[in-house]
């Protein structure tokens, strides 16, 4: 799959296409509703299509205080792109010159000039240009007054409401990775190097994979029932994780900690996908190693009970 930089002009061959434009970050299932027209779309009429996404988020930009909330790296959400059936993936590279770009500009300098785009397709509640100004009215009017065809997909629902990032994370920081995969159509999962560690978890029986959680959302913190997969071979493993900053131990130090079940090979300097299947507990301080490392026992086996069918 093509990896574009909205700064550059696109191949010819990907000139004409049709975009999916939207952050995308968690590519739930109204995201996959807007790619979803597009790429169908771009087939009808023979074209290429590519789904838009913009890193940084405009968020971090304007408030770069914003405590961590990424769903998907930029690498996991070419992957689900690409699974989606899309040519190529286009990155919007929010900054101070993107953000200062009118909305009017946005349409004719880089969607037609820069793009040549035929068309695109949006949510409801798209905004774009400075001081998000430009909306799907205006991609309706103005853009089509220029030659730029839109469509616009009605919100999805599911469990209840629209489907949103926003609930997304919500359920994941109340520890409900069940909803979340609902919304989300897989798990939440984290994706990292294997770093070295203190090694605490090996002493007490429990190796980790220790991961840094980076710019992504942090979950409740606490025990989860967990798949994982070693990127290099594609071998999938089972396992409880904690996610936190390890009370039980000092100094307090924020990371994913995944023990696998039945592995006794070396995953240091390994890429590892991590994803959150069900929240057992919260973490917690015990008054002893033998207490953490009986209610530990517990935890794995729960979460290999919950991992079963897995």
């Amino acid at each position: 799959m093509r990896w574009l930089d909205h700064r550059s002009s696109v191949p010819e061959a990907l000139r004409g296409a049709i975009i999916a434009l939207g952050n995308f970050d968690g590519f739930h299932q109204g995201h996959q509703a807007v790619a979803g027209e597009a790429i169908e779309w771009a087939h009808a009429e023979g074209r290429p299509s590519i789904i838009a996404t913009f890193d940084p988020h405009p968020v971090r930009h304007f408030k770069p205080d914003t405590p961590p909330f990424r769903l998907t790296t930029l690498e996991q959400r070419q992957e689900l792109y690409l699974a989606a059936g899309a040519t190529a993936m286009l990155v919007f590279h929010f900054d101070s010159e993107l953000a200062g770009t009118s909305a009017e500009d946005f349409i004719t300098d880089i969607l037609i000039e820069r793009f040549g785009a035929h068309g695109v397709v949006t949510g409801g509640d798209f905004t774009f240009g400075r001081g998000a100004k430009g909306n799907v009215e205006m991609l309706q009017s103005f853009g089509a007054a220029r030659g730029l065809e839109s469509r616009v997909v009605a919100p999805v629902e599911g469990g209840g409401d629209v489907v949103s990032s926003s609930r997304i994370r919500a359920a994941l920081r109340d520890g409900k990775p069940e909803l979340a995969a609902q919304l989300l159509t897989r798990p939440f999962a984290v994706r990292g190097i294997v770093e070295h560690g203190d090694k605490r978890g090996r002493e007490i029986g429990y190796p980790t994979a220790n991961l840094n959680l980076e710019a992504y959302l942090r979950p409740k913190y606490g025990i989860y029932a967990v798949t994982g997969k070693v990127l290099a071979t594609g071998e999938v493993l089972k396992g409880a994780a904690n996610v936190g900053i390890r009370p039980q131990f000092t100094p307090a130090k924020e990371l994913l900690e995944p023990h696998f079940f039945d592995f006794s090979g070396d995953l240091y300097g390994q890429e590892v996908e991590v994803a959150f299947r069900h929240f057992l507990r919260g973490e917690a301080k015990f008054d002893s190693l033998d207490d953490l490392i009986t209610q530990m026992d517990k935890d794995c086996e729960e979460a290999r009970r919950l991992l079963s069918g897995a």
